[in-house]
Order: structure tokens, then C-alpha cells, then sequence
């Protein structure tokens, strides 16, 4: 990710009342990265898809199963400091999934149509 120190400014001689500063930029260079992986993983996933020949339900089952193992790789990779790199867990499982189901769907599509 891309600021691992420095995302939150809180240190130990504060007052436990007291509001968490964030650093902004580092949250949406964060979230920057995860939407580029999510793209890319989608276009994977849906090449893979279309030289396979998975269609229609087929292939919406795959690119969730895909889009599932990178999930889970991301929170693998997160650990348990994840708080260092994102507000909420949230983001790590559900951003972009829907929105690489389309790119899913026309990389696969696309390769399908080439192979026949």
C-alpha cells in the first residue's frame, strides 16, 4: 500500500477523547491502488473467462470467485494493521466489484468473439 506509517496521526501523549487526524492524500492513494488492482484483476478474470469459453452464469460465478480469492488476498496482505491503510475494512472486500463485473464481461466477451 501506499503509506504504511503516517496515515493516521495519533500518538500516545494525546487524550484518549480526542478526534483521529488522517492523512487524506495517503487515504486516496490507497484507494487509488485498490481500484487499479481491482481493474486489473477484472480484466484478468474476464480474459481468462472468454479463452475458456465461460459464459452467461458460468462466468459471472468466476469473476465473483476471482474477485472473492483477491479479496481475501488483500485483507491476507493487510493483516492486522489495517487501520495503517484504510479508514474501514470495507473497502478491502466490496470496492470496484461491481464496477469490474462490467470490464469482466467485455474482456471476455471480446476474446470470446476472437476465438471463434
Amino acid at each position: 500500500m501506499a503509506t504504511s506509517r503516517g496515515l493516521h496521526a495519533r500518538t500516545d501523549l494525546q487524550v484518549p477523547n480526542e478526534p483521529i487526524v488522517y492523512n487524506e492524500l495517503a487515504i486516496r492513494t490507497n484507494m487509488s491502488i485498490l481500484s487499479y488492482c481491482r481493474t486489473f484483476v477484472s480484466a484478468i478474470s474476464g480474459s481468462s473467462a472468454g479463452i475458456l469459453g465461460l459464459t452467461g452464469l458460468e462466468g459471472f460465478i468466476f469473476y465473483f470467485i476471482v474477485s472473492f480469492v483477491f479479496s481475501l488476498m488483500l485483507c491476507v496482505k493487510a493483516g492486522r494493521n489495517w487501520q495503517e491503510f484504510f479508514r474501514h475494512r470495507q473497502p478491502l472486500v466490496t470496492s470496484g466489484l461491481f464496477g469490474g463485473l462490467f470490464i469482466s464481461v467485455r474482456d471476455g466477451a471480446c476474446l470470446l468473439m476472437m476465438a471463434r
